[in-house]
């Protein structure tokens, strides 16, 4: 039972790190991408005024992609839960990269 466990954990890290990437890879793209059409329009001499709506829906592309960040590292921390729930704290998973420590969850009582 354990062996499935794990292989299951194993199974949604790489699928959670998978989706962790594209969308790191995907800011770094739009951000390259709204980073070059100001350059370009200048190196054109062109107005101002040109692709100006496209330039602000690079931006909110971007914002949209920050809150999309956000949400799956909300995804990561509850699976770090879950990994916790099923008994495999003790397994790693990833890259070995350094994590932030993980709060204490729980309630506090009062000793006597």
């Amino acid at each position: 039972m354990l062996k499935e466990r794990r292989q299951a954990a194993q199974t949604v890290a790489d699928a959670l790190f998978a989706a962790e990437n594209a969308i790191d890879a995907a800011i770094t793209t739009t951000a390259s991408l709204a980073a070059l059409m100001p350059t370009a329009r200048q190196g054109a001499h062109l107005s101002a005024l040109i692709g100006q709506d496209a330039l602000m829906a690079a931006i909110e592309t971007m914002q949209a992609l920050g809150a999309a960040r956000e949400r799956i590292v909300t995804t990561h921390k509850h699976l770090s839960t879950a990994q916790h729930d099923i008994g495999l704290s003790a397994v790693a998973f990833g890259d070995g990269s350094e994590k932030p420590p993980t709060p204490l969850v729980g309630r506090l009582t009062v000793a006597a």
